[in-house]
């Protein structure tokens, strides 16, 4: 199970932490990614991070979007400096088992319920 949090408003410019906590399984054995979907478009993928900490993201936020994960906890993080109105979107957090990066959303098995960013102009 997933649960995301940490969304809100925010001006441009401006900073959020998302949060994902899961519970049920081990932590570590999983890979987890980020996912968003803006009004009138498809879920896109933001960033993905392996057990170990490896990431990789979508072009559109490198450098400003930082994936991260504290396996004690159980938790994945997304940080999101100079955040842009095109960031607005509900925000999803996914996992699966495995020791790779993955990039579709045919690739995970589990989703969170969302969380909404809304970045005002």
């Amino acid at each position: 199970q997933l649960q995301a949090s940490g969304g809100g408003l925010v001006q441009a410019g401006g900073s959020l932490r998302l949060s994902c906590a899961a519970s049920g399984r081990t932590f570590s054995n999983y890979a987890m990614g980020w996912f968003r979907q803006a009004p009138g478009k498809e879920r896109e993928f933001v960033a993905t991070i392996k057990g170990g900490g490896s990431t990789s993201y979508a072009d559109s936020v490198k450098g400003r979007l930082t994936i991260s994960r504290d396996n004690a906890k159980n938790t994945m993080y997304l940080q999101m400096d100079s955040l842009k109105p095109e960031d607005t979107a509900v925000y999803y957090c996914a996992a699966r088992e495995g020791g790779s990066l993955y990039y579709t959303r045919a690739a995970y098995d589990y989703w969170g319920q969302g969380t909404l960013v809304t970045v005002s102009s």
